[in-house]
């Protein structure tokens, strides 16, 4: 199997990228907030400081999120290995490779395996939770079959 921290280094990239995104986003949300000037229409003065702040809200509720995600990976200890499916694992299947970790989607490690990041509360670990190398589940309707797990 793979080296599992490869696999958490890309979760961590991503969160970093995520919450970069949010504070930038956050930033230009606030500046635009407070470069609005009073016109004649004091509503539309109004208006457009609340979209700002709504927008700057918006943002800091995903910095917020990629922030407890984060704090989630880091209770991981990539080098512990594991002969079941639960938090930490990477479990290779007939869908592709999993690592248990966060719900960050499909991602890459730097040497370009593809993976799916998912939290242990994801659907499908619900079927492959406790699993171990060999084992099948039902998952959709669909096997899927656990070929290795570390």
């Amino acid at each position: 199997m793979f080296a599992k921290s490869s696999f958490y280094a890309a979760c961590q990239a991503f969160l970093a990228q995520r919450m970069a995104v949010a504070r930038a986003e956050m930033q230009a949300a606030q500046e635009s907030s407070n470069s609005d000037t009073k016109s004649s229409a004091g509503d539309k003065y109004e208006t457009g400081r609340e979209m700002a702040q709504q927008e700057r809200d918006r943002h800091a509720a995903q910095l917020h999120e990629a922030q407890q995600q984060l704090a989630e990976l880091q209770k991981i200890n990539p080098e512990l290995a594991t002969d079941t499916v639960r938090l930490g694992a990477l479990a290779a299947t007939s869908l592709g490779l999993f690592y248990v970790s966060v719900g960050a989607g499909r991602l890459r490690t730097a040497e370009g395996r593809e993976f799916l990041a998912v939290s242990a509360s994801a659907p499908i670990m619900a079927a492959l939770s406790g699993k171990r190398a060999g084992e099948t589940v039902v998952f959709n309707g669909k096997p899927v079959q656990v070929q290795a797990v570390s």
